[in-house]
Order: C-alpha cells, then sequence, then structure tokens
C-alpha cells in the first residue's frame, strides 16, 4: 500500500539544542530560508523547548522577534514549536491564564503546530494547553514521553493516547528524548497506537544509542506516518537521524517523501560550515552510547552533568552520578527524564554523589515533586523519601494548576513599564529574573550577546587577528566581567602558548594555559574557606536565590538561612549549628562555589 510519509527537520530548534547547547543565533538561519522554505516538508521545528530561555539568557535576542522573523523567511512552511504543557516553556506550572496568553500570542506571532508534553504524561497537565491551541485553529499534537520503566507498558502508553485523543488532539507524536527505543518495540508500540486511535503518529527520536533510523523504519512499517529528522551536517549522536538519508532510505518506495535530495545536500553544506562557528559549544558527547539504554540520560543532560561536574573539579566522578540517576529515578515513580524532571532527578544524583551521602541534603524541586506540585508519579515513590522530605506536609491529589490563582495581571504589574507588549509580560512570566534583566539591557541599550570564538586552526590555535587589531572578548567569572582584549601571539614553547593581553585596560603577558586562574583571581576579594561548626556553605556552584535571615536572627539547627540555585534548580541550605547569624557574606544573585563560608553563625 503507498503511503507517503512526511518529515519534520529539527534543524533550527532540537538538532543545535542537542549538539551546540542551543546557541545558534537567528542571523545564521535567516540566509539559508529560502531553501529550506522549498523542500516540501511538512513542518519545521523553530521554537519552544531551551530555545526561549538561551536567546535571552546567552544570545540577548527577543525570541518573539526571531519567531516572527522566521515565519516571514518561511511564508510555505509550517512552523512548529514543543510545549511544556502547563509548564510552557519554563521549569515550574503556570496558572491557566498565563497558559491561554502564551499559547495565543506564540499563535499570532507564527507557531502553526504545538507539540504539547509534560515530563510525568500526566493528561491533566495538558488540558489547558490542547484546549487554548484548539481556540486558535492551530494543530494541537499529544505527546507520549517515551521511557522504560516497570510501569511504563505499551497498554499505558495507549491509554494516555486515548486521553489525549479525546482531549481532541489532531495528532499523536512519540517523543524519544533520550534515545530509548529500539526497533521492535518502536513496531510494536506504532502497531498499538495505530490500532486504538484514528490519528497520524509522528516518531521524533534522538540518536544516542545508534538505533534512531532503524525505529524509524520499523514505525513506518508499522503504520507510523510522520518522522522527525535534521539536517545531516547536524544529525546523528544525541540529534536526530539525518534528513537526506532517510529521504534517500525510502526513495523510490511505497513511503517515498518526495523531498528534493539535491536541495537538501545544499542545505547541508550551508549548515556544515554554521556549525563551526559555535565549536566552543559542542558537546563532548557526540557519539553512539549505548549507556543511555541503562542510564536513560539525554544528551542535553550529559552535557549539562558534566559542566556542572566540572566546575567542581570533579568531573571524574561523572560516571558515579550516571549510575545513581536510575536510583533515584526509582525512588521518585520512574519519572521520564526530560524537562524539567531530568534536572530535578540529575541536580539530586549530583547531590547525592558528592555529598556522600543520599538525599543528605533534598533540593526544593524533589520536595515538590513529592508532594504532587508537579503532576502525579508514573509509578509508587518511596514513601520513607517522602517523608523525610516534606514531613508532614499534605500531598495533593488534583490537577496541579488548580492550586494556582490567575497570575497574567500580577506579572504585569510586577514588570511595569519596561514591557512594551503582551510578548514582553509572558517573556517575564517564563524566567522572571533573567527576563527583568533582558528587559532592562534592552531599555538601556546594553545587550551584549556571548562572544562566539574564533575557529581554530588546523593546530588547534585560534587565529590571530591582523596585527594591531585586537581580538576582544568579555569573560564573566562569579558575576564579574571582564574585557579581554588579545593584542598579539607570543612563542610557543614547552607546550604553553604566550599571549600579550589587556584586562579591563591593564596590559599584561600572559601564559595560555594559566589564563584561565588569571582571570579567576583578578576580582580578588574570594571568600574564606568553611572550617567553623557555624559556617553555611553549599557543596554545589551556584547563585544566591534569597537570603532567608538577617545579620542577629536567632537560627535553630537544620533551619533554611538562604537558598541557591544550580542547575535550574533550587535548594534550601540549612543552619549547621543552633544559634544567632553573626555575619552574612552574600547577597541575592551572587555567584557562590563550594566550600565558601556564605553566613557565620555563633552557637
Amino acid at each position: 500500500m503507498s503511503k507517503k510519509i512526511t518529515v519534520t527537520d529539527t534543524i533550527l530548534r532540537d538538532a543545535h539544542q542537542s549538539l551546540l547547547a542551543t546557541r545558534m543565533r537567528t542571523e545564521d538561519m535567516l540566509p539559508i530560508c529560502d531553501k529550506l522554505d522549498r523542500v516540501g516538508y511538512w513542518s519545521l521545528e523553530v521554537w519552544g523547548g531551551a530555545t526561549f530561555d538561551a536567546c535571552v539568557r546567552f544570545l540577548k535576542e527577543d525570541p518573539w522577534e526571531r519567531l516572527r522573523a522566521l515565519r516571514a523567511a518561511l511564508p510555505n512552511t509550517r512552523l512548529q514549536m514543543l510545549l511544556r504543557g502547563q509548564n510552557l516553556l519554563g521549569y515550574r506550572h503556570y496558572s491557566d491564564d498565563v497558559v491561554e496568553a502564551f499559547v495565543a500570542k506564540a499563535a499570532e506571532n507564527g507557531i502553526d503546530v504545538f507539540r504539547i508534553f509534560d515530563a510525568m504524561n500526566d493528561v491533566r497537565n495538558l488540558e489547558t494547553a490542547i484546549r487554548a491551541v484548539k481556540k486558535t485553529g492551530k494543530h494541537a499534537q499529544g505527546t507520549l514521553c517515551y521511557t522504560t520503566s516497570p510501569v511504563h507498558t505499551v497498554d499505558a502508553f495507549v491509554e494516555q493516547a486515548r486521553a489525549m485523543h479525546a482531549l481532541g488532539v489532531d495528532s499523536i507524536a512519540i517523543k524519544d528524548m533520550a534515545g530509548l527505543l529500539t526497533p521492535f518495540a518502536t513496531g510494536d508500540l506504532v502497531k498499538a497506537l495505530k490500532d486504538a486511535v484514528p490519528l497520524p503518529v509522528f516518531i521524533h527520536s534522538h540518536d544516542t544509542a545508534g538505533v534512531a533510523s532503524m525505529c524509524q523504519l520499523k514505525a513506518i512499517e508499522n503504520g507510523a506516518d510522520h518522522i522527525d529528522t535534521a539536517i545531516s551536517s547536524m544529525a546523528w549522536g544525541t540529534s536526530h537521524p539525518g534528513t537526506e538519508s532517510m529521504v534517500a532510505a525510502l526513495r523510490g518506495t511505497p513511503y517515498d517523501t518526495g523531498l528534493d535530495l539535491a536541495l537538501l545536500q545544499e542545505i547541508g553544506v550551508y549548515f556544515y560550515a554554521v556549525r563551526k562557528k559555535y565549536h566552543q559549544f559542542e558537546s563532548e558527547f557526540t557519539g553512539v552510547d549505548t549507556r543511555v539504554q541503562v542510564n536513560q540520560v539525554p544528551g542535553g543532560m550529559i552535557s549539562n552533568l558534566a559542566n556542572q561536574l566540572k566546575e567542581q573539579g570533579a568531573l571524574n566522578r561523572i560516571n558515579e552520578v550516571f549510575e545513581e540517576i536510575p536510583k533515584v529515578r526509582k525512588d521518585l515513580g520512574y519519572p521520564p527524564l526530560v524537562t524539567p524532571t531530568s534536572q530535578i532527578v540529575g541536580t539530586q544524583a549530583v547531590f547525592n554523589v558528592l555529598a556522600g551521602e543520599r538525599y543528605k541534603t533534598i533540593t526544593n524541586e524533589v520536595k515538590l515533586y513529592l508532594q504532587g506540585r508537579y503532576g502525579k508519579a508514573p509509578g509508587e515513590v518511596d514513601e520513607a523519601l517522602r517523608k523525610q522530605a516534606i514531613g508532614r506536609e499534605e500531598v495533593i491529589d488534583v490537577r496541579p494548576a488548580d492550586l494556582i490563582k490567575p497570575e497574567l495581571d500580577k506579572l504585569r504589574r510586577e514588570i511595569g513599564p519596561l514591557a512594551k507588549s503582551e510578548e514582553d509580560v509572558l517573556t517575564y512570566a517564563m524566567f522572571p529574573d533573567i527576563g527583568r534583566r533582558f528587559l532592562e539591557e534592552r531599555e538601556a541599550g546594553t545587550l551584549t550577546p556571548e562572544v562566539l570564538l574564533p575557529i581554530p586552526e588546523a593546530g588547534g590555535v585560534a587565529a590571530a587577528s591582523d596585527e594591531g587589531v585586537p581580538t576582544e572578548f568579555v569573560v564573566d567569572v562569579h558575576g564579574e566581567s571582564y574585557r579581554i582584549d588579545i593584542t598579539g601571539v607570543g612563542i610557543r614553547g614547552d607546550g604553553k602558548r604566550h599571549f600579550y593581553l589587556s584586562i579591563d585596560g591593564m596590559p599584561e603577558e600572559v601564559v595560555f594555559e594559566s589564563l584561565n586562574a588569571y582571570v579567576a583571581g583578578a576580582g580578588g576579594g574570594a571568600r574564606k574557606q568553611a572550617s567553623a561548626p557555624g559556617d553555611v556553605s553549599t557543596t554545589m556552584p551556584g547563585n544566591i536565590v534569597d537570603l532567608l535571615v538577617a545579620v542577629g536572627d536567632t537560627v535553630k539547627a537544620g533551619q533554611a538561612v538562604l537558598i541557591t540555585e544550580a542547575m535550574k534548580m533550587e535548594t534550601e541550605i540549612q543552619a549547621p549549628i543552633a544559634g544567632t547569624v553573626k555575619a552574612i557574606h552574600v547577597a541575592k544573585g551572587d555567584r557562590v562555589n563550594p566550600g565558601e563560608v556564605l553566613i557565620e553563625i555563633d552557637g
């Protein structure tokens, strides 16, 4: 039976999120849009996921402007986004009025297809978003977050698909964010879904374990209608099967995509060059890694964990973290590892390993999770852990958003005149701190994106600029910025490279391998290391979110005294002894490192 397979390309969203830490800039997307628009894709995934966060936090681009620019540049192609259900694009649940406003504005600015998922596969958390998408007349795609566990059976996924069908979704997506699908398991799941619901089935699988293309072929043979791919120059590994490869594989068969292979190859050459620009963001974990079939860690989560451990000089312990993650996941009732549950599980696993004691410190997000604030856990949670985390607090069994009052008007008041549009209010809603900073910097005309390092020469050293013309960098260290001008390259000797630098206007000659240490110490004023019984410190590098005490306050042992944020998760730091707060060495927003004295308590 002839059945044309349709294709979504992830090159403008998930491909560079998986391989390049979501750093591709709009300026590198627009020049190729004319060719992308002529391919004949069913859709292009261009927005959502981590792109919104990365635009505001790192690239200093307005994500809404990116969407409008892509809409104008791709008039003939559906534009698609990934939406985290009641979490939208943030890391918490939002009130229904915020979800409705966000979906309406996303549709108005150019989104045609909303792939809607919930990290817990709790369909209650999809209801408002699906209803809002249907109200706009756009395509609502209900999503199964694929994972494996004793409770994640084919029957359970079919039941979820039926529930989403009852809510009015237009299609079903199997979202294999970690690359856990195997070919025959894919065939069984797709066949069961096609037998159960009269909707198109889409396959989205990362190739971390090296089997995604085989999974797609098995899916097609069992009735799948659609596959997600990535242009070959940003495909494979933690990304997706190559578009050209899958088009070639299906060419001349009953499943022929009909896409122009020669045009796709031209696009591939373009992105081959673009990828080089972002070499500094390349993940170290780009090859085949079948360990994902055991630890279930998605590619983006792997690079995030590696960076966090590297900051503490503990990268050598990453395999211990990989071993701990499945244990934490089991304790929490087997949540799929996708944002935000991947961060919740991963961060707790890091704390457990580095502390040398499981659950010595429990993140706020784990506490909320165990209280039911993210939704219903797929399996049974460890009740002893739940009691340790939340004590006698009530466990909720309602849809979490039912407990959130309307908040859109409050958000409008909070951000005030900095917001020039409803879109600005929604940017602030997603990320209050970095959103406000973005809008303030835009108002002041001081938006400064990350510096892209020059493309290295074959020998591995960045090409020097013309003599006398400095190459400029802005380096952020513990919240302070240093302007570095490289004005020349000296001799190479003893495996070291000498650079002539100007740091904040002061000329220096610095050996390259010592540059990081030099800059780290340039600001001075380092906090002393904790040694006294009443010294409050943290085991993870992060930022101060809130101070809960003041100098002179009396505190009890175990009382929360401040809140830090690491890996997008918040953690309460507690008083090690009872006593009086003698000194506070940090303020909200400060960057802190493990072992530093943050607060001193006299016993």
